[in-house]
């Protein structure tokens, strides 16, 4: 796994887009903070940039990063969460303008994976992860299902867990700074 996470860091300074397992489906990812490398993801997903992207971090320090006010209740619903879950929450800062959604927000989710905790953990920096398939496509249940076009058009691929099939994508709630709860997805 180390060798894999140094080619992957390398990868990301470097402003390359990396596809790779996560708690979820097989992430195409980047660093956030790389407006350049977000812009390549939604060129090779054919994807508008007003449709927001994901972001991961590794844990609350990390979320209080990027989001200005975290409301109480997110950290209720990051503890007890049964399955993987993004958040959207408003006031994004500290992340690469083209992540932020048209309404000022931004969806992170904190995965519980061991690779995916590492990878952002020795990046000290958030990740973005959306899933490996052109949009509008449906999106890969195994590594064998990734289409050629998106293996071709990242700089590097994670050599681990190609034999998992992925669970469902994570549940989406946008909490308001207001304090209102909308499920997005579940």
């Amino acid at each position: 796994m180390q060798k894999e996470l140094k080619n992957c860091i390398e990868h990301l300074k470097n402003g390359g887009l990396i596809l790779y397992p996560t708690d979820t489906v097989w992430g195409i990812g980047c660093d956030a903070n790389n407006l350049e490398a977000v812009n390549k993801i939604y060129a090779l997903k054919k994807r508008t940039d007003s449709k927001a992207l994901i972001c991961l971090v590794a844990d609350d320090r990390m979320l209080s990063k990027h989001i200005k006010d975290i409301p109480e209740v997110a950290l209720d619903i990051i503890d007890v969460a049964e399955s993987p879950t993004t958040i959207i929450y408003d006031n994004p800062q500290n992340i690469a303008s083209n992540l932020i959604a048209s309404d000022n927000s931004l969806a992170i989710r904190i995965p519980d994976d061991e690779f995916c905790f590492q990878l952002i953990r020795k990046l000290n920096g958030a990740i973005v992860s959306t899933s490996a398939n052109i949009s509008g496509q449906p999106s890969p249940k195994s590594f064998s299902e990734i289409s050629n076009e998106i293996l071709k058009g990242v700089d590097y691929v994670v050599n681990l867990h190609r034999e998992k099939i992925a669970s469902k994508p994570s549940s989406i709630i946008k909490l308001s700074s207001a304090g209102l709860v909308t499920i997005i997805r579940k």
